[in-house]
């Protein structure tokens, strides 16, 4: 089984996949100052139209580091945002349907807790790994039902699987 190394979260090396915003000690242009700061447009999630945004919550337990299953959406993008730990997850480039998946292009990001993640339309991904021995709640902001509508999953066969690597 081949191994990939769960990275440090950069504005250059997740740039393929989409981008984030540290939303707990934000950085960047505010509005007001203390004690009232408003951080504005931090992060934008094209939601392909859609006129509901749906947040939905991911418990993970903690379980292998190991990718037997990825999915994509080829219409809308995706925000992951850690409420309570860090989480790692996995990401590979938009590929047109039906083609293979681009295992071999994989990569893995250590995102922190109150870190959004925005994935472009199209990045494979899955539910986040949690980085402890205790369960993590992920806030998931898609459109409503993406899930039912437009979500191709892709079960790994065993002797293709990825493990990744968590320092």
């Amino acid at each position: 089984m081949r191994t990939i190394k769960a990275e440090t979260l950069t504005r250059e090396a997740f740039w393929p996949f989409g981008f984030y915003a540290q939303l707990i000690d934000p950085i960047g242009e505010k509005i007001g100052a203390r004690p009232i700061e408003f951080f504005r447009d931090l992060a934008q999630l094209d939601l392909a139209g859609a006129g509901i945004a749906s947040f939905s919550t991911c418990r993970v337990e903690p379980r292998e580091p190991v990718i037997d299953v990825t999915e994509y959406h080829t219409a809308t993008g995706e925000g992951i945002l850690p409420l309570d730990r860090d989480v790692v997850i996995h990401v590979g480039p938009a590929t047109p349907p039906g083609d293979p998946v681009p295992l071999q292009r994989f990569r893995a990001f250590r995102v922190p807790r109150g870190t959004v993640v925005v994935l472009r339309p199209g990045v494979w991904h899955h539910a986040p790994y949690t980085t402890g021995d205790a369960p993590a709640n992920v806030l998931i902001v898609l459109p409503e039902r993406t899930y039912a509508r437009d979500c191709v999953v892709v079960q790994i066969p065993e002797a293709e699987r990825l493990r990744i690597e968590i320092a």
